[in-house]
């Protein structure tokens, strides 16, 4: 059972003077919603999936490219890369991540915890922080809930995370139980700091809590009252599609939404598969990120409104139709599925880009049709046509 201690819940106020979050369109038979997320680096259509730019920059894809062909409205950046290399020092001087990457849209940044827990043979846990070793290096090096929210100011990312802990998969209920009850506390601490600190680089910033509690309704369930009562801009979910099958995945998105604000962007941290999202859509969950299009399509694997492509197999050798002429992408009605074939399994570095830069436009245009589909009181309909297809494997 949790104890509220009310000098943590206290709402902690910004002066902006616009709505961060106001939704739009929601339909009778799914709790799919569209919404506007408002900040002060520009305007966020959800549901919004986010790229990933885990150093300051999308793997192989540029910043033109990025904003004219994905059409990126927001991308995330990981504080651990971040903090490691380049360092805070020269972020710090170049006036932010937004200078230092050029990049003038929104920016999340996770709190490294994801990081952190990946690193189970080099780090340690306590009531105190993460003490953890460099992958770079193996330099020591500690992240507390208050320096986390320090790093994320410095970076200057829009929209930043609360330090948690991601629980394993499989893992049994007390462990979860002690994890979320340690993620709880550092969420106590990190907030209080968000409050007494403020952005550095002239635009405002928006902390994050995030739900945790494994595979456990009862936790999940804990753990999203807990976050709610702090009131902050928007909810986060983590500890999901670490290896647990996809449907108690859901399950657990359900039981949370049932308690997260309705009136608050809802973000599914790290998920996923263009069949996860648009079921988790159509569960209410706003906002997306994984790494998914790119690494996938640096490694041959491409997604197409006719099904999933390993473009690397003997079959797609002497096939000149274009990538994906299903209007999903630019770039995948610009080449064939022959010539990236070619340059993926000789090793050319266009070729992971050409991937990499279809991948992302084909996740943009299903959320731009799930929005669409939602203003129109269709989205269920569509979403239950075009799961089969674009889920299999061709």
């Amino acid at each position: 059972m949790i104890i509220f201690d009310t000098q943590f819940l206290l709402p902690c106020l910004s002066d902006y003077s616009y709505m961060f979050f106001e939704l739009n369109a929601r339909n009778s038979d799914t709790d799919a919603r569209t919404g506007i997320i408002t900040t002060g680096r520009g305007k966020i259509q959800t549901p919004v999936f986010m790229p990933v730019g885990t150093a300051g920059s999308v793997k192989g894809v540029g910043r033109h490219e990025l904003e004219h062909r994905v059409k990126a409205e927001i991308i995330l950046a990981n504080t651990y890369h971040l903090y490691l290399r380049p360092g805070l020092e020269t972020i710090g001087m170049a006036g932010g991540i937004h200078s230092f990457a050029g990049w003038n849209m929104p920016i999340l940044t996770d709190s490294g915890g994801y990081q952190v827990f990946s690193l189970a043979a080099n780090r340690r846990l306590t009531d105190e922080g993460a003490f953890f070793r460099s992958h770079i290096d193996g330099s020591e090096h500690t992240f507390t809930p208050e320096n986390v929210v320090d790093i994320q100011r410095t970076i200057g990312a829009d929209i930043i995370m609360a330090f948690d802990e991601c629980t394993p998969w499989p893992c049994d209920h007390d462990y979860a139980s002690r994890s979320s009850g340690l993620t709880h506390r550092w969420l106590e601490r990190g907030w209080k700091r968000f409050c007494e600190t403020s952005p550095l680089y002239g635009y405002d910033q928006y902390l994050f809590p995030i739900v945790q509690g494994s595979v456990y309704s009862d936790l999940r369930r804990e753990s999203a009252e807990y976050v709610s009562s702090f009131g902050a801009a928007g909810n986060a979910i983590g500890g999901l599609s670490v290896g647990e099958p996809a449907e108690i995945m859901y399950e657990m998105v359900a039981e949370v939404n049932r308690i997260l604000p309705e009136d608050k962007p809802r973000y599914l941290m790290g998920v996923g598969t263009p069949v996860n999202i648009l079921e988790c859509i159509a569960l209410g969950i706003d906002m997306f990120d994984c790494v998914m299009p790119t690494r996938n399509g640096r490694n041959g694997t491409l997604f197409t409104s006719e099904g999933i492509i390993n473009i690397k197999n003997l079959r797609w050798k002497n096939d000149f139709t274009p990538i994906d002429d299903g209007g999903t992408s630019e770039t995948g009605t610009q080449y064939s599925k022959a010539y990236l074939r070619h340059l993926i399994v000789s090793g050319e570095m266009l070729g992971p880009v050409i991937a990499s830069i279809h991948n992302l436009e084909f996740y943009t245009w299903l959320m731009r049709r799930a929005r669409e589909e939602i203003s129109a009181g269709t989205f269920m309909t569509w979403k239950n046509s075009i799961v089969p297809v674009i889920g299999r494997r061709l």
